[in-house]
């Protein structure tokens, strides 16, 4: 029996309130409005910035109940009045980062930041409503996706059509994770054949971008992280060397420069703490390095000396990996789907949506790059 058009009870993760846990249960979800598009979604996991909204009181805010989740992958169900991109059975990416195709940014080739991106800080729908209700009360949106939950809807912008024959349950990294860490090296840094890079941070995204450092075709690339598990990985999708800095007794930078000689051509931080940022610039060489930042950052200011500055270094911030929203996303899943990227070994374990307070725990342990949560 059709659902277009009715009211979709299914079962969802909500967080009810700051430093709360997720709770399994049992949401309505509306039919989408103009615009708009309802899926179901098939895949989806943690990000680096649903552990930190977690347990990070600067990133905590006053939207609850809020059903979280911004990386994944699914099928239309149906599609409000208007949606011409989209139809329903149609294999998607759902995006954090839109791409209306009409504001400055998206018409410029060098941009990415679609300006409707802003609206996910409303954490509601365009007309101010949320299209979630949990036990009589509304339930609040996020990242303009909202895909811990067996069916969400979204903008049309916010939804990249795919090939029908791409495998949801690996492509869904394309959502965040492997985009901006990839992209991040490819689009932001444009890491040059025969450099050296430093990678600071070995999640799915530093990963991610070790991949991209590996493909631009650096030659030296040092993957950095205290948690010694997960050097095995980094060496597998590229590293060439990993060190721990406190296996050393002076500031990592320090360390870089005595292994390089003169400093890291391209370094990246991806764990979203300032004193890192002002290592991995630091870490930079004098004349030309380049430090970008990927890591969240939020409500915290940089405490980064000037003298970093009187040099040709610079510093870059990147979201997306500079990818177009909806563009990058049915690129990256055509190149996975030929063969010439690898999203598999980013996935180390895979749980039922009921599981994901275990998925948060195994994040938690370091030994997890992405648990992808199954719908």
């Amino acid at each position: 029996m059709s659902t277009t058009g009715k009211v979709i009870r299914c079962r969802a993760a909500i967080v009810w309130k700051p430093g709360g846990s997720f709770s399994i249960e049992e949401v309505e979800v509306a039919p989408p409005k103009a615009k708009e598009v309802r899926i179901k979604m098939v895949a989806t996991a943690l990000c680096g910035t649903e552990m930190k909204i977690l347990k990070d009181r600067n990133l905590q805010h006053q939207h609850y109940p809020i059903i979280m989740g911004h990386e994944g992958a699914g099928i239309v169900e149906s599609v409000g009045e208007g949606v011409s991109t989209v139809k329903a059975g149609d294999k998607v990416i759902a995006l954090f980062l839109p791409q209306c195709g009409e504001c400055t940014s998206c018409l410029n080739s060098a941009d990415n930041l679609c300006i409707k991106f802003k609206q996910g800080e409303t954490h509601l729908m365009s007309d101010g409503t949320s299209r979630f209700t949990c036990k009589g009360k509304p339930v609040y949106h996020f990242g303009n996706t909202s895909t811990f939950s067996e069916y969400t809807v979204m903008n049309e912008i916010s939804v990249a059509k795919i090939d029908a024959a791409a495998p949801l349950e690996k492509v869904f990294l394309v959502s965040c994770g492997f985009s901006t860490g990839y992209g991040g090296a490819i689009n932001t840094a444009k890491v040059t054949p025969g450099s050296t890079c430093a990678v600071f941070g070995l999640g799915g995204v530093g990963l991610s971008v070790i991949m991209g450092c590996k493909a631009a075709g650096a030659t030296r690339i040092i993957a950095v992280d205290i948690n010694k598990d997960k050097f095995e990985k980094a060496k597998e999708v590229g590293a060439t060397e990993c060190i721990n800095p406190q296996d050393y007794g002076k500031p990592i930078q320090e360390v870089l420069f005595d292994l390089t000689g003169d400093g890291v051509d391209f370094s990246f931080e991806v764990i979203g703490n300032p004193e890192t940022v002002a290592a991995a610039l630091a870490s930079c060489r004098e004349s030309h390095g380049v430090c970008v930042i990927i890591g969240l950052i939020v409500g915290v200011q940089l405490n980064i000396s000037g003298h970093l500055f009187f040099s040709g270094r610079s510093l870059k911030g990147s979201v997306y990996g500079g990818w177009k929203g909806r563009d990058g996303a049915s690129k990256l899943v055509s190149d996975y789907m030929a063969k010439k990227i690898n999203l598999d070994a980013l996935i180390t374990h895979t749980l039922n949506l009921d599981k994901i307070n275990e998925a948060v725990e195994l994040m938690k342990t370091g030994k997890c790059i992405r648990c992808a949560l199954l719908l």
